[in-house]
């Protein structure tokens, strides 16, 4: 159905189709609940202290605020990711702000966390949410000095960690100015040291303990990577998100979409992305890697899997593919559990990796 829905759609513009889309999830959500999968399932994966049904989840951005979460979770999705949310409601970047890129199935996007808030987003995880992880992406607001970009991040968690099965501190969006001078290792350390003191807190106080993840940009030299990872490997993070989108240009072409500022998802990422995941496995190979950017089929999945993700996250694949990629992909990930002979994910996995280092070429997976 979505195929014979797409075109029309796409000729909405890009924020007006994903605002239907979000208000058509959120009436599906009001009369389908989220399919019953075991826990224990081939594609079950303990990550964070937590149980995931199955390792693909919702990146943040598409949900910002938490409107369509039951119809989201009716997908099939292991877990969602809102946000990010900031502690004032703030519009964005002037419109037009979020460009298809069709023929490469991409997106250029400079939306600039436009957002209600933290508190309407508290209160509405607080009433009502779905029986499965749900993470919330933190950031700052665009008029708070980088010096006080602390503050925020604080703010943030302070809300939100009451309703969040964990916290996403985003580091990394290339839409609001200066933001990813935090990734630099002083800024990172600073932060994360101060939100790991909430953190414990929150823990004294409630015996709940939050989760942190640090998401990470994909433009970085071998150095400031190097520099970053050092920093996250001190024990400032529970998990690193592998990627956000790219400033970058990879086989994009010259068409006037393309030269939009911003940053770019989707297709094109994929390799970029799978570029981090994989050296951010190598340096801190026990901590859970989301890996995210140009997931559009199964074997695009068990790439970024094999490169050291535990867990996955979609967000351009579903504007392209629609709903029916969430089961699509999981379908291809349990024959390649089967095609190995293994249990479960972990099992395949981890001989798939075994296999590559010796030399051998694992099988790909149907998409």
């Amino acid at each position: 159905m979505y195929k014979a829905l797409r075109p029309w759609l796409f000729r909405l513009p890009p924020e007006t189709a994903h605002e239907a889309a979000l208000l058509a999830l959120r009436a599906y959500g009001a009369v389908r609940r989220a399919p019953a999968t075991a826990r224990g399932g081939p594609l079950a994966v303990q990550a964070l202290g937590l149980s995931f049904t199955n390792p693909l989840g919702l990146a943040a951005g598409f949900d910002k605020n938490g409107r369509a979460l039951r119809g989201l979770a009716a997908l099939g999705f292991g877990f969602l990711e809102v946000g990010t949310v900031t502690p004032r409601a703030q519009p964005g970047n002037p419109r037009p702000r979020l460009f298809r890129l069709t023929e490469q199935r991409a997106l250029i996007n400079r939306l600039g966390f436009n957002n209600a808030g933290m508190e309407p987003l508290a209160a509405r995880l607080r009433a009502q949410r779905p029986a499965l992880p749900i993470g919330v992406n933190i950031g700052k607001n665009r008029d708070t000095p980088l010096d006080r970009a602390v503050d925020d991040y604080r703010l943030g968690f302070a809300a939100l960690a009451p309703y969040a099965d964990y916290l996403t501190v985003n580091l990394s969006s290339p839409n609001t100015p200066g933001l990813r001078a935090l990734q630099e290792p002083e800024a990172a350390r600073l932060l994360l040291a101060a939100l790991r003191e909430d953190q414990a807190a929150l823990r004294r106080r409630s015996g709940r303990y939050v989760p942190i993840a640090v998401k990470i940009a994909p433009d970085f030299t071998q150095e400031t990577l190097a520099a970053l990872l050092a920093v996250l490997a001190e024990g400032l993070c529970d998990a690193v998100i592998a990627t956000n989108t790219t400033v970058s240009r990879p086989t994009m072409g010259h068409g006037p979409a393309a030269r939009e500022p911003g940053g770019l998802s989707g297709a094109p990422l994929a390799t970029l992305s799978r570029e981090i995941i994989s050296q951010t496995f190598k340096v801190l190979p026990d901590i859970p890697i989301i890996g995210v950017g140009g997931i559009n089929n199964a074997e695009d999945a068990w790439q970024h899997l094999l490169a050291g993700a535990s867990l996955l996250q979609l967000y351009t694949g579903l504007i392209y593919e629609g709903p029916g990629l969430v089961p699509t992909i999981l379908a291809g990930l349990v024959e390649r559990v089967r095609a190995g002979g293994q249990d479960n994910l972990g099992e395949a996995l981890s001989a798939a990796r075994r296999n590559l280092s010796s030399g051998s070429r694992p099988n790909t997976v149907k998409s």
